[in-house]
């Protein structure tokens, strides 16, 4: 049987039905962010681990320059090295017919007669290559996909300066390669970059490498001592040539997973608290004014024997029935958009499969956060409530007093009317009131705002990445360390204008216990393509025998413009050599760190050598050029910036457009919630007197021009807090979101305020003329009874 007050609730709910909903939606809104983002990341999280798992990928890489096979032995002996996987791996160019821009890949070998013991293939279509298939060829999935390539296709591929006309037998998955990026480019291009798997016998026999490699990876044990291995690793192969061994998280298609997950759980800990908060907020203010009307009812309940826990349970339970409301539209769409999410990246990044981790401890915190803040928004209204004496809570409220506010002047000049003026002093009179109520709609704003920087932030960064800095048509990249003089070479092909030598090598910085691995790139002085910034964007220029770091890396090493830093060379003896650092850059991409290139070559000591060249192109010769690129065996691969910046373009819109969609939807149920509960509230207080004023002779018109008046004045002066609060909200996303891999400049241009502002005011003339209709339909007779 329900109770009295049981009854009373369900009365309750039917009646502030609409007013109900709205504040579900609001809490809905803070369910699904929270099963979204947290179960995105959760689900990437497991994906990218079963993968792993099942496929065994390594927990440590090296290379060598030619190691002979007897050297695994040694290796195995290391303790904790559980297998060892050794392999041949070449970069080469890839000719594929009616494409005409040059492509370029890798080649790794696999064992004959068995499965690799580390790094195994995800067999999508086809088989594996046979040992005694002198043209098989197995590919990667994304670059099949890319040029629509199926079992019995040929591919043209130029291995060590020979082309050759390869038969794809296999469409394949790699745990090793979830992210393929070629040389020069910023996001992976699958048209132009790919990874091939061939019969290690065939590629020792082109390469010769028989009896030998020049890739290694590891699978070690779960708490294995990985800083030793790779210290053993290290000394074992530094006689071949062997170039500092690295663990998982340096592996580059980890690395920008890892990055993925960790925006994700940046995302999760940065959005949902702020949308909860509002929810919260807003229950609050709403249940809050609520009670006040219900003030003498509270008060009849506590006279007839109801005690203060019961009346205060009963509205709790009114709160506990909108939060599960809002529980479970939240949950049916955080579900629905999280598992939408969860193959867009797992599209992206070409799992085998999708683990879409839903459990249910999700939805108990989900639940649990929603409910908890809706209470909590409702514990001090109720309180403030059920703590007043049977007698005092059945008088009426003090009638309000109102003074003189010196408003006189607006109607002597006309600029206000008397009934403006009611809606004025009706603000004034109720400061906090008034305070909390634009405070909830300047977080409507707000959030907004948080939901539509995204866009300026990467336009600012596509500008500075790809015309302020990354000025060039093209950058080529050698297959292996050129003599200066190959740069006049590159110049003599038809349609280059104009070239810049740099050379970039890996190395590990060090101060102290600190260190961190990444590429010096020496470029030449006056550079004029590939420049380098500082942090007011202006041109830096690198000095002889001086590092210029950017701001991430000095933050990492605890370092400072004017201190010396140690440069472990891995791939030469790991020569350690001491560089001051003479400047700090501005980079959103990546650890940085530039030098001169003379100087580079000082301490490597291997002559006057480059990696590459920044070119300047004619358009109208683009085919000429690329038809002698790809007749350059020693050309790895070449970066097209107007194809990778519009493929970056691409793909963090793809990424951020959804996101985007979802959060602005979500911030639009949140300003209507606001705006139209505000404004029934407001109704519910002074229907008397908008009624009076109906009998004293005013128009509908008039009438409801007091309460939209107070509405608009409300929305006007929220505008610029919502502004203020938007710009905060969006500097936590910013710092939530850094990573070394990608970081985005914190930039609101002024039309993201202007869309925000707009939104919120559409939203708020759609809440107030459903209010409108209601102040047209008031039924005079029943509000202006007096109640006995």
């Amino acid at each position: 049987m329900f109770s009295v007050l049981d009854v009373k609730l369900f009365r309750d709910l039917r009646k502030l039905w609409v007013q109900a909903l709205a504040i579900s939606l609001v809490l809905a809104c803070g369910v699904s962010t929270i099963i979204i983002a947290v179960g995105a990341y959760r689900s990437l999280a497991e994906t990218q681990s079963a993968f792993y798992e099942r496929y065994r990928f390594g927990s440590i890489f090296s290379t060598v320059t030619r190691a002979p096979k007897r050297v695994v032995r040694q290796l195995s002996e290391i303790s904790g090295v559980t297998n060892i996987e050794t392999r041949i791996v070449k970069p080469v160019q890839l000719q594929v017919i009616g494409m005409k821009e040059p492509a370029s890949g890798i080649v790794v070998s696999l064992p004959d007669h068995r499965l690799p013991l580390v790094n195994r293939l995800h067999v999508r279509n086809g088989r594996l290559p046979a040992p005694s298939g002198s043209n098989e060829v197995a590919v990667v999935e994304t670059f099949a996909r890319a040029h629509d390539f199926v079992i019995g296709d040929k591919l043209k591929v130029v291995l060590n300066g020979h082309a050759r006309n390869l038969n794809i037998v296999g469409i394949v998955l790699s745990p090793e390669y979830i992210y393929n990026i070629g040389p020069g480019d910023m996001v992976p291009d699958e048209r132009r970059f790919g990874v091939l798997f061939m019969s290690e016998t065939l590629l020792s026999g082109i390469y010769d490498m028989e009896g030998a490699f020049n890739d290694v990876s590891f699978k070690t044990t779960r708490n294995a001592a990985q800083k030793k291995i790779i210290q053993d690793i290290n000394g074992i192969l530094k006689p071949y040539g062997g170039a500092a061994a690295y663990g998982r998280k340096d592996q580059i298609s980890h690395a920008f997973l890892d990055a993925e997950l960790d925006q994700l759980r940046g995302m999760a800990r940065v959005i949902p608290p702020i949308f909860l908060f509002v929810a919260a907020f807003l229950v609050n203010m709403i249940l809050n004014r609520l009670l006040a009307l219900e003030r003498e009812q509270i008060g009849l309940l506590k006279a007839l024997g109801y005690s203060n826990f019961a009346i205060s349970w009963h509205y709790a339970k009114l709160v506990i029935a909108i939060a599960l409301v809002g529980l479970i539209i939240g949950s049916g769409f955080g579900w629905w958009a999280g598992r939408g999410l969860t193959r867009l990246y797992a599209s992206f990044y070409s799992f085998p499969f999708l683990i879409f981790e839903g459990s249910i401890d999700l939805y108990v915190i989900a639940g649990g956060l929603s409910v908890g803040a809706a209470l909590l928004g409702a514990s001090r209204a109720i309180y403030s409530v059920v703590k007043l004496p049977p007698a005092v809570a059945m008088r009426p409220p003090a009638p309000t007093a109102y003074r003189a506010i010196g408003l006189k002047w607006l109607l002597r000049f006309k600029l206000l009317t008397r009934l403006n003026v009611m809606a004025v002093r009706h603000l004034l009179r109720w400061p906090v009131r008034s305070g909390l109520t634009i405070l909830g709609v300047s977080m409507s704003v707000a959030l907004l705002i948080t939901s539509l920087f995204s866009y300026d932030s990467i336009d600012e960064m596509i500008d500075i990445i790809y015309f302020q800095t990354e000025r060039q048509d093209a950058t080529i990249t050698f297959n292996h360390d050129q003599p200066k003089s190959a740069i006049s070479l590159v110049k003599k092909i038809p349609g280059v204008i104009d070239g810049e030598v740099f050379r970039s090598e890996p190395v590990k910085l060090k101060n102290g216990l600190v260190e961190q691995q990444l590429i010096i790139v020496g470029t030449v002085e006056g550079a004029n393509l590939s420049r380098i910034l500082d942090q007011e964007q202006k041109p830096l220029s690198p000095l002889q025998n001086g590092l210029i770091l950017s701001e991430r890396v000095l933050a990492k090493l605890n370092l400072k413009v004017g201190d010396s830093v140690q440069v472990n060379l891995t791939r030469r003896d790991n020569r350690i050599v001491s560089i001051p650092i003479v400047a700090k850059a501005q980079s959103y991409v990546g650890l940085t760190a530039y030098t001169h290139i003379n100087t580079l070559n000082r301490i490597i000591r291997d002559g006057q050598k480059i990696s590459g060249v920044h070119v300047q192109l004619d358009s109208h010769k683009l085919d000429e050029v690329y038809r002698l690129i790809k007749a350059t065996p020693a050309i790895a691969g070449v970066a097209l910036q107007d194809i990778s910046r519009q493929k970056f373009q691409d793909t963090v819109e793809q990424n951020i457009t959804t996101m985007t969609a979802v959060y602005v939807g979500l911030a639009v149920i949140i300003t209507f919630g606001v705006i139209y509960n505000s404004a029934r509230i407001q109704l519910s207080e002074r229907a008397r007197e908008l009624a009076s004023l109906r009998v004293f002779g005013f128009t509908k018109g008039e009438v409801s021009g007091v309460l939209l008046t107070e509405i608009a004045l409300i929305v006007l002066l929220a505008l610029p807090l919502g502004w203020v609060l938007g710009w905060g909200f969006a500097w936590s996303v910013v710092k939530g979101f850094e990573t070394d891999l990608f970081r985005i400049p914190l930039v609101i241009k002024p039309a993201t305020f202007a869309n925000a502002s707009l939104v919120v005011l559409l939203a708020s003339v759609f809440s107030t003329l459903i209010v409108r209709r209601r102040i047209d339909n008031l039924d005079l007779i029943r509000v202006l009874k007096t109640r006995e």
